[in-house]
């Protein structure tokens, strides 16, 4: 087992005008799960292949444990990679392709039969091993690239987006199994997901990248309840948080016809701006009588979960534009479609942000 720190490593693509990745510092202790989460384009893959060796590190250092491995080769730095699309060779067993590595490595035998058994019992395949690809379910199938990791015994495993293939159910159940599975085997693991709510569910910790540049690396939760710009106060989180550019006047920051308060000590730091950016987490509205001091706004969709509803409704900016307020309701007496519903908001449960850097300015106690 060991731990991987990345220095100030960067990776710049030969004709590019910007760097990939962008000067990464991130140490992941030994038997975490990481999770590198971001949208499309953000850098979490290739920062993942830097580290497998896949991608050259234009500056900077990788280490695994003691070992500096940026320009090490990537069979000599002991990892176990599981990719989204299986790879498994679909004329062997699954016994032979868990242990294929194995025998290229020239492990006996007896030691492969050994580890792909252990493997087989660990992920529920041991009726499994004399069976072909071709016969197994597309979750049974991932199992036998997990289980292809496991059986090299590796320091770090490297799992890139490898429940994307699943359908949405098999995906909910299977992350569960991956994540009580690293826990038991303690290696250390860095994950890759565009998928917020995976990361939340699964990692020790989280590191949000957004265009090469690591945004924030912190728990789950932290990352929801303190994030440090409106970046990751928009990306984590499902629904998202509400994100409204709003004008500061005496009274607060208006937002249509609901003016919320600053909370004590936010005028120090807001230092004059004329404008913010207000960020409001869905179940930190709460309707209110009509009449009554709240934000007036129209329903437009509403999503009935069972014990939760979600409410999608418009409200006019001042500048005249319509903009979505998101905002949880109690299942049993959601608003129609149509409907008026009049929100208010716990002034010590808001979040600002800077309108020109994104940093938070105030984040609400938790």
């Amino acid at each position: 087992m060991a731990d991987v720190t990345y220095e100030k490593a960067s990776l710049t693509f030969p004709g590019a005008e910007a760097p990939t990745i962008d000067k990464i510092d991130l140490h992941i202790d030994d038997g975490e799960f990481m999770v590198l989460v971001g949208p499309s384009g953000s850098g979490k893959s290739t920062a993942l292949r830097m580290l497998a060796g896949l991608e050259d590190v234009s500056s900077g250092t990788i280490h695994i444990g003691d070992r500096d491995v940026t320009n090490m080769a990537p069979k000599d730095r002991d990892i176990a990679m599981v990719f989204q699309n299986y790879a498994l060779y679909p004329h062997m067993t699954v016994g032979d392709n868990m242990g294929f590595a194995l025998k290229m490595a020239g492990v006996d035998k007896d030691e492969r039969a050994r580890r792909v058994h252990d493997a087989a019992k660990l992920l529920g395949l041991e009726e499994y091993v004399d069976r072909k690809p071709k016969a197994l379910s597309g979750g049974q199938r991932q199992r036998v690239a997990m289980g292809r990791a496991i059986v090299r015994e590796p320091q770090v495993f490297l799992m890139d987006e490898p429940l994307s293939n699943l359908d949405a159910k098999l995906r909910v159940s299977t992350r569960a199994q991956i994540a009580s599975l690293q826990r038991r085997l303690g290696v250390t693991t860095v994950y890759v997901t565009h998928d917020q709510v995976e990361a939340m569910t699964m990692g020790d910790r989280v590191a949000v990248l957004e265009d090469g540049y690591l945004q924030q690396v912190d728990t789950p939760l932290n990352l929801y309840d303190k994030p440090v710009n409106s970046f990751v106060a928009g990306f984590i989180g499902s629904p998202a948080m509400n994100l409204f550019t709003v004008p500061v006047t005496p009274e607060g920051a208006k937002l249509g016809t609901l003016t919320v308060r600053l909370p004590q000590g936010a005028d120090e730091k807001i230092k004059g701006d004329r404008e913010i950016t207000l960020g409001v987490r869905p179940e930190s509205f709460r309707p209110v009588a009509a009449g009554e001091a709240g934000l007036e706004t129209t329903v437009e969709v509403v999503e009935e979960l069972g014990a939760d509803a979600y409410v999608y409704a418009s409200v006019e900016g001042d500048d005249g534009e319509q903009q979505t307020v998101i905002a949880r309701h109690e299942a049993r007496t959601v608003p129609a479609r149509g409907g008026k519903l009049n929100l208010s908001v716990d002034s010590e449960k808001v979040h600002m942000f800077s309108k020109s850097t994104g940093e938070s300015l105030f984040t609400p106690a938790a």
